[in-house]
């Protein structure tokens, strides 16, 4: 796994910031600048596996991601998770405890709950896609940022391709997509940790109407799917949140 960036602190615990399907920790750069004293311990962004700078997995699940993301943490440290979409997933499974990370609060932003047959569908023939390669630097670039839902919000990603003999490509693992639908129910049941979740108010894959059943939930105003690159400073709240949680 590449922990590509990081903040000291002499306080606990550490705060895990893991991105979301197609992206890379580059999203919360943002986030990360802004973070001042908001935050005592440690900051750890990761890409998750198959993304920007981390290997790729043999095969895709929820558990082989989080395992591997468990991998680069000291077991002996408390660690606090905000996570987007995928990332949030991955944020719960870590909450189970199953994987030796001592998870005291989880911040779900973004997540998509509710998948019909036919996104499934589509994500799993989107797996199934060969890697493509592009003639330049930018065409690879737009693509990127396209798969990733961030065309429009950002102009570059530095982790997100990479140059070939042949062209320039994506870093992603395409296959990723078919990680398949996320039990939310029954992770939220064996969470040992305390559980927030969150979305911008415009985020169609995250409708309010989809998160407030399960539990502590903050929706945010005017903001879509990528709330933290959108306006990092929205995100103050949610992290508030959850200090307080890892301190009850």
């Amino acid at each position: 796994m590449a922990v590509y960036r990081s903040r000291r602190g002499s306080g606990t615990p550490t705060l895990l910031l893991l991105h979301g399907l197609g992206a890379t920790g580059e999203v919360w750069d943002g986030l990360v600048r802004g973070l001042g004293d908001r935050w005592p311990g440690e900051v750890l962004v990761v890409d998750l596996p198959g993304h920007g700078r981390s290997a790729p997995l043999d095969r895709y699940s929820f558990g082989a991601m989080a395992a591997g993301i468990a991998e680069s943490l000291d077991p002996d440290r408390p660690v606090a998770v905000l996570g987007h979409s995928l990332g949030g997933v991955l944020g719960l499974t870590l909450a189970s405890g199953w994987f030796g990370v001592r998870v005291t609060a989880v911040c779900g932003l973004g997540v998509k709950v509710r998948w019909t047959a036919d996104e499934l569908a589509r994500a799993a023939s989107v797996a199934a896609r060969p890697a493509k390669i592009y003639g330049t630097r930018e065409e690879a670039v737009d693509r990127a940022l396209k798969v990733a839902g961030l065309n429009g919000l950002v102009t570059a990603t530095e982790a997100g391709v990479t140059e070939s003999g042949d062209g320039w490509g994506l870093t992603l693992d395409g296959a990723v997509f078919g990680v398949g639908e996320p039990d939310i129910a029954g992770l939220l049941a064996v969470s040992r940790a305390s559980v927030l979740m969150a979305a911008g108010e415009l985020d169609p894959m995250s409708p309010a109407d989809h998160l407030t059943p399960l539990g502590e939930t903050v929706i945010l105003p005017g903001l879509g799917h990528n709330a933290h690159v959108e306006d990092p400073t929205a995100l103050w709240p949610l992290i508030e949140r959850l200090d307080h949680h890892s301190n009850e």
